[in-house]
């Protein structure tokens, strides 16, 4: 037997149906907002992510799924999506258009790491990006969005994390002192960390090797050392955050995985992910246009969902708020009954409501299906019921039934489902 291959997964009923819930409310909070989507491929050149994300992260050098296409060009899975909405910024021109482009997107990401609980191979992530400004408003505005979709889902007990990593001139002064305090304790790190020294030692605070952790603790923190401006941006940040009454927690610590970013860092956690316990991550990344070929500037802020996570937490959180529902179950005694009843259940699905019809077996039979589907009412369809034009309709729940009219049900059934 063929089975899904490692890291992958399908995604079944009724899950699936929290998936569209979640993609529903954020689409709705993004909308309300003024973004639009975007959608990007898939795939695109290696160089874009190199570029864009770092040779030295763990996603470019350990993590991608790279192939060599038949005309020779080295094309990449994306492995996350900013890079990729910025290079179609850049090549569409999207800066000549008037005002700050808003943009989300909603898709799947690939990197081959060990599966574990939430993160998969092939994943899922909801995004959005903000280009052209570098007002702190922006940030907060952005980070409140972000707070309002998980509260929207359903999402509680949740934390949001809040750093500044500085620019290029005060962060290239944090991390020659970092690597100073690092040089004598590189040999008690985990190997990836002794890599990480002396290739970017900013990334060695975003280990979670829980050994590492007394050691990465005890290093200075990056709130010392950023300079005046971007001081200034991120106590904007955090006044425009409390205006709003949004808790969060300043952690110096948080530096991202990328390269890209640079000021205003974010990340919000949940318990209920255990050990990897991020459910979204974003950040500021001011230059990142600039090293993928842009002439102008265009400083920008986004953010990434991991859905996976998100739907496993709200799965958590209301277990039974997603289970399947059939408002209708139609049970049709004969052939000219089977008839009547699909054009019935035609016209109430045109009015919103969920219909299922038992194409065959008897009464009895279809009565016990409609139970087990969860079905709220049975409508019993037989030849006297089409010629009175009254059907008997039955209360799952109850176990009392009625005779409604042909209009009276659609009146019963369009005003318990809307």
């Amino acid at each position: 037997m063929i089975r899904a291959v490692k890291g992958t997964r399908d995604i079944l009923p009724p899950a699936s149906r929290v998936w569209n819930h979640v993609e529903d409310v954020a689409r709705r909070v993004m909308q309300s907002y003024h973004y639009s989507e975007i959608r990007t491929p898939i795939f695109e050149e290696t160089s874009l992510f190199a570029r864009g994300v770092g040779e030295e992260t763990d996603i470019v050098s350990k993590e991608m799924y790279t192939f060599e296409d038949r005309d020779g060009a080295s094309l990449t899975l994306r492995p996350e999506n900013t890079a990729g909405v910025i290079r179609s910024f850049i090549e569409h021109r999207l800066d000549q258009v008037p005002g700050l482009q808003k943009l989300y997107y909603m898709g799947p990401m690939f990197r081959r790491e060990r599966p574990q609980k939430g993160r998969y191979r092939q994943f899922s992530q909801i995004g959005a990006e903000v280009i052209g400004s570098e007002s702190p408003a922006v940030d907060a505005e952005v980070i409140e969005m972000v707070i309002e979709i998980l509260t929207r889902c359903g999402l509680d007990g949740f934390q949001l994390l809040l750093n500044s990593v500085g620019c290029k001139e005060c962060r290239a002064r944090y991390v020659a002192e970092l690597r100073e305090r690092l040089a004598g304790v590189a040999n008690r790190l985990c190997h990836d960390c002794q890599r990480r020294v002396q290739t970017n030692p900013l990334r060695v605070l975003d280990c979670k090797i829980p050994e590492d952790q007394p050691i990465i603790d005890a290093l200075p923190s990056i709130l010392d050392f950023l300079c005046e401006p971007c001081g200034i941006h991120f106590a904007a940040v955090r006044a425009y955050l409390n205006d709003r009454g949004i808790q969060y927690e300043v952690k110096p610590r948080l530096v991202r995985g990328l390269d890209y970013y640079m000021r205003t860092t974010f990340e919000v956690v949940h318990g209920a992910l255990g050990a990897q316990n991020s459910v979204l991550g974003g950040g500021r990344y001011d230059g990142l246009a600039q090293s993928l070929g842009s002439k102008a500037p265009a400083p920008g802020i986004g953010f990434s969902i991991g859905e996976d996570r998100l739907v496993m937490s709200v799965e958590e959180a209301h277990p039974d708020r997603h289970k399947d529902t059939v408002d209708l179950f139609i049970a049709p005694m004969g052939g000219n009954a089977l008839r009547h009843s699909t054009v019935l259940a035609r016209e109430l699905r045109r009015n919103g409501v969920c219909v299922e019809i038992a194409f065959e077996g008897k009464l009895k039979r279809a009565l016990e299906l409609a139970n087990k589907t969860g079905a709220r009412y049975a409508l019993i369809v037989g030849d006297n019921e089409i010629q009175s034009g009254a059907y008997a309709l039955k209360n799952m729940a109850t176990g009392e039934q009625e005779n409604v009219s042909r209009e009276r049900l659609t009146e019963v059934l369009y005003g318990r489902n809307h």
